[in-house]
């Protein structure tokens, strides 16, 4: 499996590709602190030096997203912030006996310079010509690579839709998916604590309530997250990235869909705190007709008895028998590895873009009709494929029904995985010593 890089990746090694000089980074890395302790994480320490590290990865991409730098105390708050989070949930993979392996981490490394047209070493001289360590920015994949697989076992993969929460959310909400396919959004949090007495939610209130004039005037939202959200998203102008309609937050579910572009909500309140949204972008829906294509194929899949070779040479020689008449559904029954196809005599039934991996589906692509393939390989082993027909369809009920599944499934994985952060936190012990720690 490649490793997609996630926005914060992107956003970093653009910001470096963009904003940095070598002045810079001359500074930045001879710039090296005492190991002070900055904070107590149940039986770990976070030190002046990661603090530093974080800030150095954080710092450019406030720049490429041209976001003025707050004043150093709030920016090591809200770094430090981020580091506790991500020392709790990297304690908590080591008790569940999940870790990132060197090979998964290059794999990953790879994908990123390959995205942005470069190799490792293209990757490595680059970051460090824009004053971060290779081996930071390496450390911090594998911590996100981490993360992600961490809130999967733990909280996604429990994630469970029904049909019936399907039916009821197309009676309701069905517009969300069709009128708006997608929106951008930005949001800043005034948080509370679990019990806050009426002072404190008489003060985060005011506080909500003068960002929302302050935004409304004209202030600069990115800068405004920055400085002043208690969100997980701050060092990233409170960017939540984009949501399909339906997966939209539930707490700003209706105003999603009334919010005009560049709008600012009023405070919105539920047990975090106070939460003001901007609806940044919005993407128009998707047309209702798909191109399918109806294709059969025999794999064989290589091991320790089978190479590549033996499994290429056993493809040509079945391709040639189908050239000269036999039966293509008869010998993937009888050849196919892919045991849930060759049943079927190796149909695949009618194929979506996207169902499939790329290298399989530019390969289809091009067949004409009952035309067979040259035998080819994927990351699942060694194919031969037949197009058998294509055809125009209007599968908007269809994919209705999917998009509602996946939009349930992520809305129930962002809300849940807020909460399992939130009581991360709550669970563990926490003493934080910056105010001590400054040299």
């Amino acid at each position: 499996m490649v490793i997609k890089p996630t926005n914060r990746l992107h956003l970093l090694l653009g910001a470096v590709l963009l904003t940095f000089s070598a002045s810079t980074a001359v500074a930045q890395l001879g710039n090296e602190s005492l190991d002070a302790i900055i904070a107590v994480v149940n039986d770990d320490v976070v030190v002046r030096s990661e603090l530093n590290k974080e800030i150095n990865l954080v710092l450019p991409q406030l720049r490429q997203q041209g976001t003025a730098e707050p004043p150093r105390a709030q920016l090591e708050k809200q770094v430090l912030d981020r580091l506790i989070l991500k020392r709790l949930q990297r304690l908590r993979a080591k008790e569940v006996g999940i870790e990132i392996n060197d090979a998964t981490l290059n794999e990953a490394l790879t994908s990123i310079a390959k995205r942005n047209n470069l190799n490792l070493d293209d990757l490595q001289k680059t970051l460090e010509a824009g004053g971060i360590r290779f081996n930071d920015f390496r450390e911090d994949t594998r911590s996100q690579i981490l993360n992600s697989r961490l809130q999967n076992q733990e909280v996604v993969s429990k994630i469970r839709v029904t049909e019936q929460e399907i039916d009821r959310f197309l009676a309701k909400e069905s517009s969300q998916l069709i009128e708006r396919e997608q929106v951008r959004l930005q949001h800043i949090l005034v948080a509370l604590p679990e019990n806050p007495t009426p002072e404190q939610i008489s003060t985060a209130e005011a506080k909500a309530n003068r960002l929302v004039a302050e935004l409304r005037r004209g202030a600069d939202f990115s800068e405004a997250a920055v400085r002043e959200s208690d969100g997980r998203n701050a060092l990233e102008g409170g960017d939540l990235g984009w949501f399909e309609m339906g997966a939209v937050p539930a707490l700003v579910g209706d105003l999603a869909t009334t919010m005009t572009e560049g709008e600012i909500s009023a405070p919105l309140r539920n047990a975090s705190g106070f939460h003001i949204i901007k609806l940044r972008e919005i993407k128009g829906a998707t047309p209702k007709n798909v191109n399918q294509t109806k294709a059969r194929h025999i794999l064989i899949r290589t091991n320790e008895l089978v190479s590549d070779e033996d499994a290429k040479r056993r493809l040509s020689q079945l391709r040639q028998r189908v050239l000269n008449g036999e039966d293509f559904a008869t010998l993937a029954r009888a050849h196919s590895d892919d045991t849930g196809s060759a049943l079927k005599g190796g149909d695949l039934g009618w194929v979506n873009p996207g169902d499939t991996v790329p290298d399989f589906e530019n390969t289809m692509n091009v067949l004409a009709p009952n035309a067979v393939s040259e035998p080819f390989k994927t990351p699942f082993g060694w194919h031969l494929v037949q197009v058998l027909e294509r055809r125009s369809q209007d599968t908007s009920a269809d994919l209705l029904r999917v998009k509602a599944r996946e939009a349930l499934q992520r809305r129930k994985a962002e809300e849940a995985t807020e909460e399992w952060l939130r009581q991360l936190r709550d669970e563990a012990y926490v003493e934080i010593r910056l105010d001590s720690a400054h040299d």
